[in-house]
């Protein structure tokens, strides 16, 4: 919608039905790829601002959902997911790591 609304055309690449491939957005014109960085830096900069405020007043209003708060509400997916992390590590580091 950024783009279109400031009349550039594109087109969009999507990452497949598992998300393996990458995603990206191209533009069909050359020319206007400065304008198009320039745009989406600006919105990503703008988004970061709004989700760091938004994060920080949720903090100081004690909302702000902790580790420990996060493990409470559904503790078998918390320790799914960090067991999960523990043999990804393990597989891609035993090699290395085996004398």
């Amino acid at each position: 919608a950024l783009l279109e609304q400031n009349n550039i055309d594109f087109f969009e690449t999507f990452p497949g039905n598992w998300g393996i491939s990458m995603p990206a957005l191209w533009l069909k014109d050359k020319d206007q790829y400065a304008e198009a960085r320039d745009l989406l830096d600006a919105y990503q900069d703008d988004r970061r601002q709004r989700v760091q405020s938004e994060y920080q007043a949720s903090k100081q209003r004690g909302q702000a959902k902790t580790t420990w708060q996060a493990f409470k509400e559904s503790p078998i997916r918390f320790i799914s997911y960090f067991t999960l992390i523990a043999i990804v590590l393990y597989l891609s580091l035993r090699f290395f790591l085996s004398f």
